[in-house]
């Protein structure tokens, strides 16, 4: 494109679009949208189904283990884990050996509901992938979690 050809409206700066933390963060944004639309839709959000994938991963934990693996503010997992909780999707008791522990566990239901919340996440991720073939989105995974993990390290030695 030269500098006499005007560029479509809606065209992003070239300068962006070469820069691959500006589409991630893009891309993110949009992703990020279409999945909190499909949770709202049963009154939940992303803290809930992460709680739950944490649960149903990983069996019971303490809620402060839950703080430090999800990287929530302890107040606001509190609040989740209390709307889970009357929700019947998530269990808390008090640790047997240590009595300031509070446990949580997550349910049958819950585990019910993380299996419907993973179908609305797959179907989103699908549509924003669709321009991808099957090998394409392996790649793609593969390298965000190699990115992911390298962000890991570096988060960690701060």
């Amino acid at each position: 494109m030269t500098s006499e050809t005007p560029a479509p409206s809606g065209a992003l700066p070239p300068a962006l679009l070469g820069l691959s933390t500006f589409l991630l963060a893009r891309i993110g944004r949009t992703a990020r949208g279409r999945l909190t639309e499909q949770l709202a839709e049963r009154g939940l959000r992303l803290w809930d189904m992460a709680v739950l994938a944490a649960l149903a991963d990983f069996g019971p934990q303490a809620q402060r283990d839950l703080v430090r693996r999800l990287g929530i503010d302890p107040s606001d997992l509190g609040k989740v884990v209390e709307q889970l909780g009357a929700a019947g999707y998530v269990e808390r008791s008090r640790d047997a050996r240590d009595r300031r522990r509070v446990s949580v566990s997550v349910t049958a239901d819950g585990r019910a509901l993380l299996a419907e919340l993973e179908a609305r996440a797959r179907a989103v991720q699908d549509e924003v992938l669709a321009p991808l073939d099957a090998g394409e989105r392996r790649v793609l995974q593969e390298l965000l979690r190699r990115v992911d993990e390298g962000m890991g390290e570096r988060r960690g030695s701060v």
